[in-house]
């Protein structure tokens, strides 16, 4: 439960974001941007990520286990953290608190507040490019379709987003260290 002094800056900050969100998700008034980044959200499940650790040492050999071994531990720490701020903080979605904020894909959880698929996406794309600097090509645009996707269907406010993004670099840039 949240302390009432936390409620009341939570739906301040949702007020303040509402008109760019609401820019935002007008993207999802069109069949193929929706699509688009439809797929991309759908991607940033988690499946791609996993796919992605357990080709590394396919690809790289020897040279990836301690890599994807080490964002397989940033994910679950990624998991763990983004569960404890999403049910401390415990802020709506913005299509649940907005009426005019349309909803273009079903939620994953209730709450809003720090996107799991942007801290994710930037954990793992900042580890796999670190070390597999190639692959830069194709996850960097896939990490921004991810994180852009949040906020186009409707899901998560901008800084929702930026918090993630914030998160998974730091989670990111903690397995580089590591591996």
């Amino acid at each position: 439960m949240k302390a009432p002094a936390l409620s009341e800056w939570i739906a301040r900050a949702d007020a303040a974001e509402y008109a760019l969100c609401r820019r935002l998700n007008r993207g999802a008034a069109f069949a193929l941007p929706r699509r688009i980044f439809q797929i991309a959200s759908r991607l940033g499940d988690g499946l791609i990520w996993y796919v992605v650790i357990l080709a590394l040492p396919l690809l790289y050999g020897r040279t990836a286990v301690w890599p994807a071994l080490v964002m397989a531990l940033t994910g679950i720490a990624g998991l763990g953290l983004y569960k404890v701020l999403k049910h401390t903080l415990v802020r709506e979605r913005p299509f649940m608190t907005h009426a005019n904020i349309d909803l273009a894909m079903a939620p994953l959880d209730r709450y809003s507040f720090p996107s799991g698929h942007t801290l994710h996406a930037v954990c793992f794309t900042v580890q796999v490019t670190a070390h597999f600097p190639v692959l830069g090509w194709v996850l960097i645009p896939l990490t921004l379709l991810i994180a852009g996707s949040r906020t186009v269907l409707g899901l998560h406010y901008p800084t929702d987003v930026l918090a993630g993004a914030a998160i998974g670099l730091a989670l990111g840039l903690v397995g580089v260290s590591l591996a």
